[in-house]
């Protein structure tokens, strides 16, 4: 069993899965986004490679903890990968997933440029790994 994590922006996914014991979430790649059957066949690939049974979304709200607009987008890929994959997602707060990965990078005295290039798969990572620690994973 592992879950895959997705950090979903307009431009670009994050990427990360589980390991095989649900202790840790790596990065694995960003998606440049192009269009929703590419964003799909890109997964497709992570999903058949990693063995993923699980799929998890970050859910972008506001701080008041209503749905941003950033939500929708989130949902409808959603949607579209439980239709692709039978796979229903479930989607997770990630209100400051991007502000941590950040900061964690900034404290790896990563580059700007590198840190550009990398944020949205540390976002990914920072959200999967919210999701593990929780326990909300076992059923």
């Amino acid at each position: 069993m592992r879950i895959m994590g997705l950090d979903v922006g307009s431009k670009t996914i994050g990427v990360a899965v589980s390991d095989p014991m649900m202790w840790t979430a790596q990065g694995v790649t960003t998606v440049k986004r192009v269009s929703i059957q590419a964003d799909l066949q890109a997964l497709a690939e992570i999903i058949k490679q990693y063995e993923v049974t699980d799929i998890l979304i970050g859910m972008p709200l506001n701080m008041n903890g209503t749905k941003s607009e950033s939500a929708e987008r989130a949902e409808f890929l959603g949607a579209r990968l439980e239709e692709a994959f039978g796979i229903t997602p479930v989607f997770w707060d990630e209100r400051l997933s991007t502000v941590g990965a950040a900061r964690s990078l900034l404290e790896a005295d990563v580059s700007r440029k590198k840190r550009k290039e990398v944020i949205d798969k540390q976002a990914a990572v920072f959200i999967l790994q919210g999701y593990l620690d929780s326990g909300k994973w076992r059923k």
